[in-house]
Protein backbone atom coordinates (compact mmCIF):
# COMPACT_ATOMS: atom_id res chain seq x y z
CA UNK A 1 0.00 0.00 0.00
CA UNK A 2 1.37 3.42 -0.84
CA UNK A 3 2.28 5.66 2.06
CA UNK A 4 -0.29 8.34 1.19
CA UNK A 5 -3.13 5.83 1.17
CA UNK A 6 -1.86 4.25 4.37
CA UNK A 7 -1.74 7.70 5.99
CA UNK A 8 -5.34 8.47 4.98
CA UNK A 9 -6.59 5.14 6.25
CA UNK A 10 -4.84 5.69 9.57
CA UNK A 11 -6.34 9.17 9.86
CA UNK A 12 -9.84 7.79 9.32
CA UNK A 13 -9.22 4.91 11.75
CA UNK A 14 -7.80 7.15 14.48
CA UNK A 15 -10.76 9.53 14.15
CA UNK A 16 -13.41 6.81 14.38
CA UNK A 17 -11.49 4.81 16.98
CA UNK A 18 -11.99 7.57 19.55
CA UNK A 19 -15.69 6.68 19.71
CA UNK A 20 -15.71 2.93 19.08
CA UNK A 21 -12.56 1.78 20.91
CA UNK A 22 -14.40 0.76 24.09
CA UNK A 23 -17.04 -1.22 22.20
CA UNK A 24 -15.12 -2.99 19.38
CA UNK A 25 -11.71 -4.43 18.73
CA UNK A 26 -9.36 -2.54 16.44
CA UNK A 27 -9.59 -5.07 13.59
CA UNK A 28 -13.35 -4.58 13.30
CA UNK A 29 -13.07 -0.78 13.58
CA UNK A 30 -10.43 -0.74 10.86
CA UNK A 31 -12.61 -2.90 8.61
CA UNK A 32 -15.58 -0.57 9.10
CA UNK A 33 -13.37 2.35 8.08
CA UNK A 34 -12.25 0.47 4.95
CA UNK A 35 -15.90 -0.27 4.10
CA UNK A 36 -16.93 3.38 4.50
CA UNK A 37 -14.06 4.52 2.27
CA UNK A 38 -14.76 1.81 -0.34
CA UNK A 39 -18.42 2.77 -0.40
CA UNK A 40 -17.56 6.41 -1.13
CA UNK A 41 -15.28 5.35 -3.97
CA UNK A 42 -17.46 2.63 -5.49
CA UNK A 43 -20.78 4.48 -4.99
CA UNK A 44 -22.54 1.14 -4.76
CA UNK A 45 -23.17 -1.47 -2.08
CA UNK A 46 -22.29 -4.32 -4.44
CA UNK A 47 -19.76 -6.51 -2.58
CA UNK A 48 -17.52 -7.11 -5.60
CA UNK A 49 -17.26 -3.36 -6.33
CA UNK A 50 -16.46 -2.68 -2.68
CA UNK A 51 -13.76 -5.36 -2.75
CA UNK A 52 -12.09 -3.74 -5.76
CA UNK A 53 -12.04 -0.40 -3.92
CA UNK A 54 -10.58 -1.82 -0.70
CA UNK A 55 -7.29 -0.23 0.32
CA UNK A 56 -5.49 -3.46 0.98
CA UNK A 57 -2.47 -5.35 -0.30
CA UNK A 58 -4.65 -8.45 -0.53
CA UNK A 59 -6.21 -9.51 -3.82
CA UNK A 60 -9.79 -8.48 -4.48
CA UNK A 61 -11.01 -12.07 -3.97
CA UNK A 62 -9.55 -12.05 -0.47
CA UNK A 63 -11.10 -8.67 0.22
CA UNK A 64 -14.45 -9.98 -1.02
CA UNK A 65 -14.32 -12.94 1.39
CA UNK A 66 -13.39 -10.56 4.21
CA UNK A 67 -16.42 -8.39 3.42
CA UNK A 68 -18.69 -11.43 3.24
CA UNK A 69 -17.49 -12.73 6.60
CA UNK A 70 -18.00 -9.33 8.24
CA UNK A 71 -21.64 -9.03 7.17
CA UNK A 72 -22.34 -12.68 7.88
CA UNK A 73 -20.72 -12.98 11.30
CA UNK A 74 -20.10 -9.63 12.98
CA UNK A 75 -22.77 -8.23 15.29
CA UNK A 76 -22.94 -4.50 14.60
CA UNK A 77 -24.95 -2.70 17.27
CA UNK A 78 -27.77 -0.50 15.97
CA UNK A 79 -27.81 1.58 19.13
CA UNK A 80 -24.06 2.14 19.02
CA UNK A 81 -24.24 3.43 15.44
CA UNK A 82 -27.24 5.62 16.35
CA UNK A 83 -25.27 7.19 19.21
CA UNK A 84 -22.33 7.78 16.87
CA UNK A 85 -24.47 9.42 14.17
CA UNK A 86 -26.24 11.56 16.75
CA UNK A 87 -22.92 13.06 17.85
CA UNK A 88 -22.12 13.99 14.22
CA UNK A 89 -25.25 16.13 13.87
CA UNK A 90 -24.38 19.79 13.25
CA UNK A 91 -27.65 21.11 14.70
CA UNK A 92 -27.92 21.32 18.46
CA UNK A 93 -31.07 21.61 20.55
CA UNK A 94 -34.39 19.85 20.07
CA UNK A 95 -34.81 17.66 16.99
CA UNK A 96 -37.52 17.43 14.37
CA UNK A 97 -37.95 13.69 13.83
CA UNK A 98 -39.14 12.15 10.57
CA UNK A 99 -40.39 8.63 9.99
CA UNK A 100 -40.87 7.05 6.58
CA UNK A 101 -40.37 3.84 4.63
CA UNK A 102 -38.46 2.88 1.53
CA UNK A 103 -38.87 -0.52 -0.07
CA UNK A 104 -38.01 -2.59 -3.11
CA UNK A 105 -38.10 -6.22 -4.15
CA UNK A 106 -35.19 -8.50 -5.05
CA UNK A 107 -36.38 -11.80 -6.47
CA UNK A 108 -39.02 -13.04 -4.04
CA UNK A 109 -37.65 -11.02 -1.12
CA UNK A 110 -39.31 -7.79 0.03
CA UNK A 111 -36.80 -5.30 1.42
CA UNK A 112 -38.79 -2.86 3.52
CA UNK A 113 -36.91 -0.27 5.60
CA UNK A 114 -38.78 1.73 8.24
CA UNK A 115 -36.51 4.70 9.04
CA UNK A 116 -36.36 7.33 11.76
CA UNK A 117 -34.33 10.37 10.77
CA UNK A 118 -33.63 13.92 11.94
CA UNK A 119 -34.55 16.92 9.78
CA UNK A 120 -31.74 19.30 8.90
CA UNK A 121 -32.05 22.16 6.41
CA UNK A 122 -33.34 20.34 3.36
CA UNK A 123 -32.15 16.83 4.11
CA UNK A 124 -32.68 14.24 6.83
CA UNK A 125 -29.93 12.57 8.83
CA UNK A 126 -30.58 8.80 9.10
CA UNK A 127 -30.44 7.65 12.70
CA UNK A 128 -32.14 4.29 13.28
CA UNK A 129 -34.43 1.90 11.46
CA UNK A 130 -36.31 -1.37 11.52
CA UNK A 131 -36.35 -3.93 8.74
CA UNK A 132 -39.98 -4.90 8.29
CA UNK A 133 -40.24 -8.62 7.41
CA UNK A 134 -43.23 -8.03 5.13
CA UNK A 135 -44.62 -5.89 2.38
CA UNK A 136 -46.49 -2.69 3.10
CA UNK A 137 -46.84 -0.34 5.99
CA UNK A 138 -45.68 -0.58 9.58
CA UNK A 139 -48.23 -1.14 12.32
CA UNK A 140 -48.70 0.86 15.52
CA UNK A 141 -46.56 -1.49 17.63
CA UNK A 142 -43.64 -1.24 15.18
CA UNK A 143 -43.86 2.55 15.17
CA UNK A 144 -44.02 2.73 18.95
CA UNK A 145 -41.04 0.36 19.26
CA UNK A 146 -38.88 2.46 16.91
CA UNK A 147 -39.67 5.75 18.62
CA UNK A 148 -39.23 4.16 22.05
CA UNK A 149 -35.72 3.15 21.00
CA UNK A 150 -35.01 6.79 20.23
CA UNK A 151 -36.46 7.93 23.57
CA UNK A 152 -34.41 5.32 25.46
CA UNK A 153 -31.19 6.56 23.86
CA UNK A 154 -31.70 10.32 23.65
CA UNK A 155 -34.68 11.19 25.83
CA UNK A 156 -38.14 12.50 24.98
CA UNK A 157 -37.02 16.01 25.95
CA UNK A 158 -34.70 16.04 22.88
CA UNK A 159 -37.73 15.96 20.56
CA UNK A 160 -39.24 19.12 19.15
CA UNK A 161 -41.85 17.27 17.10
CA UNK A 162 -42.43 14.25 14.87
CA UNK A 163 -43.51 14.47 11.23
CA UNK A 164 -45.09 11.65 9.24
CA UNK A 165 -47.16 11.03 6.13
CA UNK A 166 -50.67 9.58 5.73
CA UNK A 167 -49.68 5.95 6.15
CA UNK A 168 -48.51 6.52 9.73
CA UNK A 169 -51.86 6.93 11.46
CA UNK A 170 -53.46 4.55 13.93
CA UNK A 171 -55.43 4.64 17.17
CA UNK A 172 -52.77 2.97 19.36
CA UNK A 173 -49.97 4.96 17.72
CA UNK A 174 -51.60 8.40 18.11
CA UNK A 175 -52.72 7.42 21.60
CA UNK A 176 -49.14 6.52 22.59
CA UNK A 177 -47.83 9.84 21.27
CA UNK A 178 -50.52 11.70 23.22
CA UNK A 179 -49.86 9.77 26.43
CA UNK A 180 -46.14 10.48 26.19
CA UNK A 181 -46.76 14.12 25.24
CA UNK A 182 -44.64 13.84 22.11
CA UNK A 183 -45.50 16.66 19.75
CA UNK A 184 -46.44 15.59 16.21
CA UNK A 185 -47.78 16.86 12.91
CA UNK A 186 -49.07 13.89 10.92
CA UNK A 187 -50.98 14.04 7.67
CA UNK A 188 -54.21 12.02 7.49
CA UNK A 189 -56.35 10.85 4.60
CA UNK A 190 -59.08 13.21 3.42
CA UNK A 191 -61.81 10.62 3.98
CA UNK A 192 -61.08 10.09 7.70
CA UNK A 193 -64.03 10.70 9.99
CA UNK A 194 -63.55 13.60 12.41
CA UNK A 195 -65.56 13.87 15.63
CA UNK A 196 -66.16 17.42 16.86
CA UNK A 197 -67.14 17.67 20.56
CA UNK A 198 -67.85 21.40 20.27
CA UNK A 199 -70.41 20.90 17.52
CA UNK A 200 -71.49 17.45 18.60
CA UNK A 201 -71.29 16.03 15.08
CA UNK A 202 -69.15 13.90 12.81
CA UNK A 203 -67.83 14.72 9.34
CA UNK A 204 -65.27 13.61 6.81
CA UNK A 205 -62.03 15.59 6.99
CA UNK A 206 -62.38 17.00 3.46
CA UNK A 207 -65.87 18.29 4.23
CA UNK A 208 -64.46 20.43 7.05
CA UNK A 209 -62.02 22.18 4.70
CA UNK A 210 -64.01 22.20 1.46
CA UNK A 211 -63.86 26.00 1.07
CA UNK A 212 -60.06 26.12 1.15
CA UNK A 213 -58.43 27.39 -2.05
CA UNK A 214 -54.97 26.64 -3.44
CA UNK A 215 -52.36 28.49 -1.40
CA UNK A 216 -54.63 28.89 1.62
CA UNK A 217 -54.23 27.29 5.03
CA UNK A 218 -56.28 27.19 8.21
CA UNK A 219 -56.60 25.41 11.54
CA UNK A 220 -59.82 24.52 13.33
CA UNK A 221 -60.49 25.83 16.84
CA UNK A 222 -60.64 23.36 19.71
CA UNK A 223 -59.86 19.68 20.07
CA UNK A 224 -61.21 17.08 17.64
CA UNK A 225 -61.04 13.30 17.61
CA UNK A 226 -59.52 11.05 14.94
CA UNK A 227 -59.90 7.31 15.47
CA UNK A 228 -60.91 8.04 19.04
CA UNK A 229 -57.79 10.10 19.83
CA UNK A 230 -57.76 13.79 20.72
CA UNK A 231 -55.85 16.14 18.41
CA UNK A 232 -55.90 19.51 16.71
CA UNK A 233 -56.70 19.83 13.00
CA UNK A 234 -55.21 22.08 10.33
CA UNK A 235 -55.10 21.97 6.55
CA UNK A 236 -53.77 23.58 3.40
CA UNK A 237 -54.60 23.19 -0.25
CA UNK A 238 -51.54 22.85 -2.49
CA UNK A 239 -50.70 21.81 -6.02
CA UNK A 240 -49.86 18.12 -6.20
CA UNK A 241 -47.02 16.62 -8.21
CA UNK A 242 -49.27 16.44 -11.28
CA UNK A 243 -50.36 20.07 -10.86
CA UNK A 244 -53.88 19.33 -9.60
CA UNK A 245 -55.12 20.81 -6.30
CA UNK A 246 -54.51 18.58 -3.29
CA UNK A 247 -55.81 18.90 0.25
CA UNK A 248 -53.34 18.27 3.09
CA UNK A 249 -55.06 17.61 6.42
CA UNK A 250 -52.75 17.43 9.43
CA UNK A 251 -53.39 16.26 12.99
CA UNK A 252 -51.26 17.73 15.78
CA UNK A 253 -50.64 17.29 19.50
CA UNK A 254 -50.52 21.08 19.88
CA UNK A 255 -49.54 24.25 18.00
CA UNK A 256 -51.78 23.57 14.99
CA UNK A 257 -50.96 27.05 13.68
CA UNK A 258 -47.40 25.78 13.01
CA UNK A 259 -48.46 22.45 11.48
CA UNK A 260 -48.61 23.31 7.77
CA UNK A 261 -45.27 25.10 7.70
CA UNK A 262 -43.50 22.51 9.84
CA UNK A 263 -44.96 19.58 7.89
CA UNK A 264 -43.18 20.79 4.75
CA UNK A 265 -39.95 19.51 6.27
CA UNK A 266 -41.19 15.93 5.93
CA UNK A 267 -39.88 15.95 2.36
CA UNK A 268 -36.34 16.08 3.73
CA UNK A 269 -36.52 12.32 4.31
CA UNK A 270 -37.25 11.81 0.61
CA UNK A 271 -34.07 13.75 -0.19
CA UNK A 272 -32.14 11.44 2.13
CA UNK A 273 -33.54 8.27 0.55
CA UNK A 274 -32.73 9.56 -2.93
CA UNK A 275 -29.13 10.23 -1.87
CA UNK A 276 -28.78 6.75 -0.39
CA UNK A 277 -30.24 5.24 -3.56
CA UNK A 278 -29.76 6.49 -7.11
CA UNK A 279 -28.07 9.81 -6.25
CA UNK A 280 -25.38 8.28 -4.08
CA UNK A 281 -24.76 4.77 -2.82
CA UNK A 282 -27.29 2.74 -4.84
CA UNK A 283 -28.47 0.61 -1.92
CA UNK A 284 -30.89 -1.19 -4.24
CA UNK A 285 -27.87 -2.77 -5.98
CA UNK A 286 -27.53 -5.25 -3.14
CA UNK A 287 -28.39 -8.85 -3.95
CA UNK A 288 -28.64 -9.71 -0.28
CA UNK A 289 -31.84 -11.31 0.92
CA UNK A 290 -30.86 -11.94 4.55
CA UNK A 291 -32.39 -9.03 6.47
CA UNK A 292 -29.73 -9.04 9.20
CA UNK A 293 -26.96 -8.62 6.62
CA UNK A 294 -28.90 -5.86 4.89
CA UNK A 295 -29.23 -4.13 8.27
CA UNK A 296 -25.45 -4.10 8.77
CA UNK A 297 -24.88 -2.89 5.22
CA UNK A 298 -27.36 -0.05 5.72
CA UNK A 299 -25.61 1.02 8.95
CA UNK A 300 -22.36 1.45 6.99
CA UNK A 301 -24.22 3.44 4.32
CA UNK A 302 -25.69 5.73 6.98
CA UNK A 303 -22.24 6.57 8.36
CA UNK A 304 -20.89 7.29 4.88
CA UNK A 305 -23.91 9.46 4.07
CA UNK A 306 -23.50 11.63 7.18
CA UNK A 307 -19.75 11.97 6.59
CA UNK A 308 -20.24 13.18 3.03
CA UNK A 309 -23.09 15.50 3.88
CA UNK A 310 -21.18 17.16 6.71
CA UNK A 311 -18.16 17.72 4.45
CA UNK A 312 -20.35 19.16 1.70
CA UNK A 313 -22.21 21.46 4.04
CA UNK A 314 -19.02 22.79 5.62
CA UNK A 315 -17.37 23.55 2.26
CA UNK A 316 -20.57 25.07 0.84
CA UNK A 317 -21.03 27.38 3.83
CA UNK A 318 -17.43 28.34 4.55
CA UNK A 319 -15.22 27.91 1.49
CA UNK A 320 -16.94 27.62 -1.88
CA UNK A 321 -20.67 27.74 -2.46
CA UNK A 322 -22.24 25.27 -4.85
CA UNK A 323 -22.85 26.85 -8.25
CA UNK A 324 -26.45 27.90 -8.90
CA UNK A 325 -27.64 27.25 -12.45
CA UNK A 326 -29.74 29.62 -14.53
CA UNK A 327 -32.99 27.86 -13.54
CA UNK A 328 -32.23 28.80 -9.92
CA UNK A 329 -31.35 25.36 -8.56
CA UNK A 330 -27.98 24.21 -7.27
CA UNK A 331 -25.76 22.35 -9.74
CA UNK A 332 -25.57 19.48 -7.26
CA UNK A 333 -26.92 18.65 -3.84
CA UNK A 334 -24.90 19.31 -0.71
CA UNK A 335 -24.61 15.56 -0.19
CA UNK A 336 -23.29 14.98 -3.70
CA UNK A 337 -20.92 17.94 -3.29
CA UNK A 338 -19.49 16.31 -0.18
CA UNK A 339 -19.37 12.86 -1.76
CA UNK A 340 -17.32 14.19 -4.68
CA UNK A 341 -14.92 15.93 -2.28
CA UNK A 342 -14.50 12.81 -0.14
CA UNK A 343 -13.99 10.64 -3.24
CA UNK A 344 -11.28 12.97 -4.59
CA UNK A 345 -9.56 12.79 -1.22
CA UNK A 346 -9.73 8.99 -1.09
CA UNK A 347 -8.84 8.15 -4.68
CA UNK A 348 -6.63 10.97 -5.94
CA UNK A 349 -5.33 12.25 -2.62
CA UNK A 350 -6.62 15.70 -3.57
CA UNK A 351 -7.88 18.11 -0.96
CA UNK A 352 -8.49 21.37 -2.79
CA UNK A 353 -10.07 22.98 0.27
CA UNK A 354 -7.24 22.25 2.69
CA UNK A 355 -9.51 20.82 5.38
CA UNK A 356 -8.94 17.66 7.46
CA UNK A 357 -11.62 15.55 5.79
CA UNK A 358 -11.41 12.58 8.22
CA UNK A 359 -12.21 14.94 11.12
CA UNK A 360 -15.82 15.07 9.90
CA UNK A 361 -16.13 11.55 11.32
CA UNK A 362 -15.09 12.86 14.72
CA UNK A 363 -17.58 13.22 17.55
CA UNK A 364 -15.69 16.33 18.66
CA UNK A 365 -15.14 18.06 15.32
CA UNK A 366 -14.40 21.77 15.98
CA UNK A 367 -15.19 22.65 12.35
CA UNK A 368 -18.86 21.74 12.83
CA UNK A 369 -19.29 24.89 14.91
CA UNK A 370 -19.09 26.73 11.57
CA UNK A 371 -21.89 24.74 9.95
Amino acid sequence: MNTNQDRKNNQIFETVNDFFSKKMNKAHIRLICLLIAALCKAKTVCYSALAHCFDSLAKSDSCLRRIQRFFAEFDLSHDLIARFLYTLLPAKGKKVLLIDRTNWKFGQTDINIFMLAIAHEGVAYPLMFTMLPKRGNSNSLERIALLQRYVNLFGADSIDCLLADREFVGEKWIGWLNENRIRYHIRIKENFWVDSPRRGDRAKAHWMFQGLKVGQRTCLPGIHYIKGQACYLSASRVKGRDGTPELQVIVSFNRPDEAVETYRRRWEVETMFRAMKTAGFNIEDTHLTDLQRIEKLLLIVMIAFVWCYDVGEYVHRNIREITVKTHGRKAKSIFRYGLDIVTEFLIRDRNDYNIPIPVFLSTSNPLMNNV
